[in-house]
């Protein structure tokens, strides 16, 4: 093994297991490990949602255990303009962003990685995210792989990364499942070992998702309808709502044509109208999409696809990956259409591909394409 102890790493302390961990093993692989503590929210005084103070405490205590040092920073100007300003715009226009991948984009692997290069005179940066990485030695460039654990690997978030961010960054946890980093934790005597993962998107924390946005997008009701135009409820705003989505219509229990007892699910919405469009049964052709168009793509190669391709894509996180086929329009933009029809698939998501473990990048979802029926 090449000798480590030269090589400064800067591991991103969120006050969690994960990056506790990380850390940890960092240090028995003889870097000089420091730790960096970002916030990126500021939230109210007396917000009872507010995890910071008690995650920096955390992070402290674990920088102590392990006997380095942990710096602080705050990022929430640049989270405020880069993120979250884009995730309300996105909102009002009807479309559900997600996040955590412009968090990553933004903050966490460039703000993150600029302060640790100028400021801190880092080597690597690391994270407690659950993605692999190659270290070729013949030249070749670093690829970025799924996580070793399934249920848990993170590279669906971490698209957008290129060759020369993954070459700068270690993921130590990538490695392991989840339940050998609680071991570990418990065995080093961290104080994070039974820390439960957090939920929710950072800046809203536990808090209701609806009572959120309403302080920042006014409610504005209108009709739930079915494609036949009948009236069979109400909404009080598009952006509360998701392709796909079964709970919150309260529409349950109301019978449908014909006798109909399935449930509601959201199928399309019509701005224009300000019209949310719900559907009966979940395999209802109208919920089911043939492929999608997707742009403002990030391939990790930074190199754009000319060609069609085989490959598979993620439409959301927690979803196996399943076949498709990339046609290219443009360099921005490609025509993506899957061997089986997909349910929910959402503008302003992200689609990210796949080849075996190999995350080739991806893009945000600008339309589907409507399911025909043979």
């Amino acid at each position: 093994m090449s000798d480590n102890s030269q090589k400064k790493v800067i591991v991103g302390m969120s006050g969690g297991v994960d990056s506790s961990v990380s850390a940890y093993l960092l240090k028995q692989q003889g870097y000089q490990v420091e730790g960096l503590f970002m916030k990126n929210w500021e939230e109210d005084d007396n917000s009872e949602y507010c995890t910071a103070a008690e995650d920096l405490a955390d992070a402290q205590a674990v920088c102590d255990k392990l006997g380095i040092h942990l710096h602080t920073i705050n990022f929430a100007a640049e989270y405020w303009d880069n993120v979250f300003e884009y995730f309300l715009a996105e909102y009002k226009a009807g479309r559900t962003p997600n996040p955590d991948i412009l968090c990553n984009k933004e903050i966490k692997f460039k703000a993150f990685l600029e302060f640790a290069d100028e400021v801190l005179e880092a080597d690597y940066i690391a994270m407690g995210h659950y993605v692999r990485r190659t270290f070729p030695a013949n030249g070749e460039k670093p690829q970025m792989l799924r996580g070793l654990d399934g249920n848990k690997d993170q590279s669906y978030f971490l698209y957008t990364l290129s060759h020369d961010q993954v070459a700068r960054s270690l993921f130590p946890v990538g490695e392991l499942e989840k339940p050998e980093v609680r071991r570990i934790a418990e065995e080093q005597g961290l104080i994070t070992a039974k820390k439960k993962d957090s939920t929710g998107i950072c800046f809203i924390g536990e808090r209701k998702f609806t009572d959120f946005l309403s302080r920042y997008l006014p409610a504005q009701p209108g009709n739930i309808e079915t494609p036949e135009g009948e009236i069979v409820g109400q909404h009080q705003g598009l952006m509360y709502h998701t392709l796909g989505q079964r709970k919150g219509l309260h529409i349950g229990g109301r019978k449908g044509g014909g006798g109909n007892e399935e449930p509601w699910f959201v199928a399309e919405k019509d701005l224009k109208r300000n019209v949310l469009i719900a559907v009966q049964g979940q395999e209802h052709p109208l919920l089911k999409s043939e492929g999608l168009v997707a742009s403002q793509l990030h391939w990790v190669d930074r190199e754009p696809i000319r060609e069609v391709m085989k490959c598979s894509v993620k439409t959301r996180y927690r979803q196996q990956d399943i076949a498709c086929t990339i046609i290219p329009i443009d360099d921005d933009n490609i025509k993506v259409i899957f061997d089986e029809a997909q349910i929910a698939v959402t503008p302003g998501q992200s689609a990210v591909f796949y080849q075996g473990d190999v995350c080739l990048g991806g893009g945000i979802i600008e339309k589907r394409i409507p399911y025909t029926q043979a």
